[in-house]
């Protein structure tokens, strides 16, 4: 079927990982436990934050939250490159396409905002701490997550119908998901306004995300340092490290693979970051913070003896 002199692309092809056979089959069983090991993590993370009333605060509302958008965003990639890791034909509808690439920007300007709001909710903490409870309310919390949400939802919207009302001249997509950079470099329209959406809805999420961190971090350090026991100076360093690895796995990785120009998109090295960012970081996030974190360590303890003691 011909449109001008262009043929309508109805499906779109993933180079996966990897165009080596033999690596399919180990790659396949390393992202199985991966996705395995980030929905167990991340929906035990839910769980444990929902039925432990010590946890009941709003930083662990924020973390319930990250836990599960983490949950989310490897649902949408994970099964796909599972899939094309053994299939002989690594396609994928134009509408399926469309349909992982909206779901993904979700997840990931949900996550982006989600940092931010939690390094706000650590700089109220340390910084104003009489004004916490009230600062922090269970409505302010609701409001901020909602309010994340939505951004997220009508900014992939616009993303998503932007580029998928472009014409495709080819259909090869270079990496193992539907994502904006490798699509606008198949197509055969103009895509200057799509790269200008593009880069405008990275500033608003990502440079806000990362302006309010710098500026929440900044203020905490000041403030921590201005705390003359060793032993509360400490407390207050542990209760802000878990959130900056998590923002600095996910942010590094993200910034990398965002701004630079689509025609470069091909490479292996964006491969890598397309995978830290999508699969990885969603299931070390639980991990950094049930390791480091005494409260969910705790929880965590309670909740096995619980199990042993029923059982």
């Amino acid at each position: 079927m011909e449109e001008g002199n262009h043929s309508v692309v109805t499906e779109f092809i993933l180079s996966g990982l990897t165009d080596h056979p033999e690596l399919q089959v180990p790659l396949f069983v390393l992202f199985l436990l991966i996705y395995v090991t980030t929905q167990v993590c991340n929906g035990g993370m839910v769980l444990l934050i929902m039925t432990d009333p010590q946890l009941h605060s709003p930083m662990y509302f924020f973390l319930r939250s990250l836990s599960f958008c983490d949950l989310c965003s490897s649902t949408v990639i994970a099964p796909k490159l599972l899939q094309i890791f053994l299939a002989e034909r690594k396609s994928i509808s134009h509408t399926a396409c469309a349909v992982q690439m909206y779901f993904f920007l979700v997840c990931v300007d949900i996550e982006c905002l989600l940092l931010a709001v939690m390094a706000y909710d650590r700089y109220v903490a340390i910084c104003n701490p009489l004004l916490y409870t009230v600062t922090m309310s269970r409505q302010r919390c609701g409001q901020l997550v909602a309010g994340v949400c939505a951004v997220g939802l009508v900014d992939a919207m616009i993303l998503t119908c932007s580029t998928f009302q472009l014409s495709f001249c080819h259909s090869n997509i270079s990496n193992f998901c539907c994502d904006v950079p490798p699509l606008l470099a198949l197509s055969c329209s103009d895509t200057h306004i799509n790269e200008i959406l593009l880069f405008a809805s990275m500033c608003y999420t990502v440079m806000i995300s990362v302006v309010t961190i710098l500026l929440s971090y900044v203020c905490i350090f000041s403030t921590i340092l201005r705390i003359r026991s060793a032993k509360g100076r400490h407390k207050a360093f542990s209760t802000c490290a878990c959130h900056l690895t998590a923002v600095g796995m996910f942010h590094g990785s993200l910034i990398f693979m965002t701004f630079q120009p689509s025609s470069s998109y091909s490479t292996g090295t964006d491969k890598i970051a397309s995978v830290f960012y999508t699969l990885v970081s969603p299931m070390l996030n639980p991990l950094i913070y049930s390791l480091r974190n005494r409260e969910v360590k705790d929880a965590v303890r309670k909740a096995r003896n619980k199990l042993l003691t029923n059982s």
